[in-house]
């Protein structure tokens, strides 16, 4: 039987409901996002292809 996905929300969630967020999972070695408005659509990758992609970010203020 698989565990269920435990899905955390992002300390960026919009006021009210929180439904304007970005929700993260990780789970057997990949990370899970999708948006908190369209749950069943979801991208998953490999946890350290994730790891390089949030390093790119940090390295790029301003860009995105």
């Amino acid at each position: 039987m698989t565990a269920p996905i435990r899905w955390k929300k992002s300390s960026y969630s919009g006021g009210g409901e929180g439904n304007d967020c970005v929700e993260m999972a990780g789970q057997d070695g990949h990370i899970s996002i999708r948006d908190s408005k369209a749950p069943t659509a979801t991208l998953t990758f490999p946890s350290a292809s994730f790891a390089v992609f949030l390093d790119a970010l940090k390295g790029s203020p301003g860009r995105w």
